[in-house]
């Protein structure tokens, strides 16, 4: 049984509020602009990057909220889809070009 993401989990962020309460307004408010619906990118874009970003690193609470939050704002399931996609090739693009970095890391020998 893994100890990583349980829906449970949610709730301890309830302490980093409780223990870090001016921190985590901040991040709260900063997290927020991914709904702001007065910007020139229009929220269900924003909704389709936060998607993109969320695969890109990997978490689990933001996939969730933010896919519902698309469907919510009239993204598509294929435009879900495509922005995961997305992600996905720019990951695999990051990966290449971290690896190039590794064979000049370990030097010239073959």
């Amino acid at each position: 049984m893994s100890h990583y993401f349980d829906e449970s989990d949610r709730g301890h962020r309830a302490d980093m509020a409780r223990l870090a309460p001016e921190e985590f307004k901040a991040w709260m408010n900063f997290n927020a602009i991914v709904g702001k619906s007065d910007g020139a990118i229009p929220v269900k874009y924003r909704e389709l990057i936060a998607i993109a970003v969320a695969h890109a690193t990997a978490c689990p609470y933001c996939i969730e909220s933010h896919a519902k939050q698309a469907k919510k704002v009239g993204a598509t399931k294929a435009e879900v889809s495509e922005a995961i996609l997305i992600a996905s090739a720019l990951c695999a693009g990051a990966a290449a070009a971290h690896g190039g970095m590794a064979m000049k890391f370990y030097g010239d020998e073959l």
